[in-house]
């Protein structure tokens, strides 16, 4: 079954930062795929999701940043995904596979504004998975790290 979100027209000024325009409003940015589905999102069918904020430092960035998003567990919800293996890739092609198991209703997000702010690809983004480092000793971890993506184009779940 082949589901899409994408939204063609008209001006989105939605809580939080408007979108620079209708065009990149309606670009895709990022597809969850399954052996039976795919789905590509755009920013505002994102923005439609139930939104999770919090803030942390990063090892990426200076000082504490505040980051708005979907939790990675809700948006997996959305295609009834509850178990498995999710793997992330990035623009660059790095890749990291992130069991659903270690996911929470509210860690990691897949944020799409820093600092009240579209993120631009320069700044990490438009996506990047992000951990609220700061909270706990869980989410400094080499593990955690290497599932930061930034830069994230594509969800697939490898097994379910």
């Amino acid at each position: 079954m082949q589901r899409s979100f994408l939204v063609a027209s008209g001006v989105f000024l939605l809580a939080g930062a408007p979108l620079a325009s209708d065009q990149q409003a309606a670009t895709p940015v990022l597809t969850v795929e399954t052996q039976a589905s795919s789905i590509d999102y755009d920013l505002v069918a994102l923005r439609d999701l139930p939104q999770t904020s919090f803030e942390t430092s990063t090892i990426w960035t200076t000082g504490v940043k505040a980051f708005t998003g979907v939790a990675l567990l809700a948006l997996l919800d959305e295609m009834e995904i509850k178990s498995g293996t999710v793997r992330a890739r990035a623009a660059n092609d790095y890749a990291v596979d992130i069991p659903v198991a270690s996911l929470s209703a509210d860690a990691p997000i897949v944020a799409w504004q820093m600092d009240d702010a579209l993120m631009s690809r320069r700044g990490k983004g438009p996506l990047w998975i992000v951990f609220p480092y700061d909270r706990s000793p869980e989410f400094r971890t080499e593990t955690v790290y290497s599932q930061s993506v930034w830069q994230l184009q594509s969800l697939h779940v490898l097994h379910e």
